[in-house]
């Protein structure tokens, strides 16, 4: 993945990571406040040699220290020195259990051994870490006099006493609040990339990308209203949505389909947005000029008709049975030059009549006198209707709902179209966002012509342009007798 697709994740889970950090800081400042404060003291002896006065005496005494002072610092933890504290301050506890409070250490080169104690309470923490170096003091000088002595050659002299703290040295509550807040935050980061790792829904070209070498030709906008107003280009043609159609229109046009102008309109899974997407498309090519074949080819569950208020009793069914001929039946619409075919009467074999010789035939016609066929088909993984009718076709163009269809699913699609033998045109993202970290680019250049004189200046001439082609169009294709 690359940088923008980490920032995309971060802005769509920023709700999981936020939750995530204040629930890291929850538990923190919870684990701080159930903590016992634990207090500690310190306490420093110093160790030294009785020497003699000459500088080799000296530095032999040095050596003597260092070499002895670890060993000393490994004594506090032993019995011989707790003991006798323990009875001292007449403490409940073992020397073994105290010894789990206690640490000496001394740093490199010197010969000082610092005494540190942990106690719940202040000022016994003070006073066990100068009962230990005093007891340190008693068991080194007993330990080095040398049995024909009465003094030994090693002296610990105390030079720091231990003080009762005046604050706990744990719980740390800035600390622990900052490391609760790094471990949630990193935690909802984590949460948040592996969920863009599992999401398999398609919601971006670079999804579409991964599955198929097949061009991405346009992307339409999200409508929230679009139930009410499915015909955008028509009725709301300043819309983003209606310019997303306009833009797939031009990369339509672009698209080398070896000469032939007919294309199948389908999706991996129902509910994509294929009909209306196939609709529009149908009066945004016969708007720039284009003369527009629209066929349902949707046997199973058409919606043309509906969609575009026309009457479909009788329709392709009726065609391919040979009970009408095509220009009995296909229906001009609007001021424009676009002439709908509906489905008719649903048959009981929806995949044979579009597999038929006669859809061939009449596929063939079309094309040669319409500038462009758009055939309305099925989804592809319930039935194989559009991928039969793929293969009589110039191409599919596949529409794909954005963060609905999954990999898989359009995986599915394409393969079903490869294996008949179909080319997959191109591909069509639905229903992308227009804000959010999905969004696709699409708000720039709308408020031209949106409300002033400008846009009913151009949308009069449009209109006029309209009438005046539909004028000099040919009200049906009379020419394709005996279909």
């Amino acid at each position: 993945m690359e940088l923008t697709d980490y920032i995309r994740i971060l802005r769509k889970n920023w709700i999981i990571i936020l939750v995530a950090t204040a629930l890291g800081l929850a538990l923190a400042a919870l684990f701080t406040w159930t903590r016992t404060p634990v207090y500690q003291a310190q306490s420093t002896v110093f160790v030294s040699t009785q020497a003699g006065g000459t500088v080799a005496e000296m530095q032999q005494g040095q050596n003597f220290t260092q070499s002895r002072v670890t060993t000393y610092a490994n004594l506090v933890t032993t019995p011989i020195v707790m003991n006798p504290v323990i009875a001292q301050l007449d403490l409940e506890t073992t020397a073994s259990r105290l010894a789990t409070s206690i640490s000496a250490s001394s740093p490199l080169n010197t010969t000082l051994i610092t005494i540190t104690v942990e106690d719940t309470d202040a000022l016994r923490a003070a006073e066990i870490a100068n009962a230990l170096a005093a007891s340190l003091t008693n068991a080194v000088e007993s330990i080095e006099t040398p049995n024909d002595s009465d003094t030994s050659p090693v002296r610990l002299t105390r030079v720091k006493d231990a003080l009762p703290p005046l604050a706990p040295s744990s719980p740390n509550p800035p600390l622990n609040l900052v490391l609760g807040g790094l471990i949630g935050l990193a935690l909802g980061i984590g949460i948040a990339v592996l969920r863009a790792v599992l999401d398999t829904r398609v919601r971006t070209p670079q999804d579409v990308e991964v599955v198929t070498d097949a061009p991405l030709i346009g992307a339409i906008a999200f409508d929230p209203k679009a139930k009410d107003r499915p015909l955008i280009v028509h009725a709301d043609p300043l819309s983003p949505r209606a310019e997303s159609f306009r833009a797939l229109r031009t990369n339509l046009q672009f698209l080398d389909m070896g000469g032939r102008s007919s294309f199948v309109v389908t999706s991996s899974v129902p509910s994509e947005g294929k009909s209306t997407t196939t609709i529009n498309l149908a009066i945004a090519l016969a708007d720039a000029g284009k003369k527009v074949a629209l066929l349902d080819t949707d046997l199973r569950k058409p919606k043309v008709a509906e969609y575009l208020g026309i009457e479909g009793g009788a329709g392709l069914t009726d065609v391919l049975i040979g009970r009408v001929r095509v220009g009995d039946v296909m229906l001009p619409w609007g001021d424009r030059s676009l002439y709908v075919l509906p489905a008719g009467k649903i048959p009981p074999n929806p995949s044979e009549l579009l597999g038929s010789t006669q859809m061939a035939s009449l596929l063939e016609v079309l094309e040669r006198d319409f500038d462009v066929v758009l055939c309305d088909a099925p989804p592809l993984l319930p039935v194989t209707d559009a991928a039969i009718l793929a293969r009589a076709t110039s191409g599919a163009l596949v529409v794909v709902s954005a963060g609905r269809t999954n990999r898989h699913q359009l995986s599915g699609a394409i393969d079903a179209l490869q294996t008949v033998g179909a080319k997959v045109a191109g591909v069509v993202l639905s229903m992308v966002p227009t804000r959010g970290p999905d969004a696709y680019a699409y708000s720039y250049g709308y408020g031209y012509g949106g409300t002033g004189h400008y846009g009913y200046t151009q949308t009069r001439a449009a209109r006029k342009g309209r009438a005046a082609k539909a004028a000099a169009a040919p009200k049906a294709p009379s020419e394709t007798a005996g279909l």
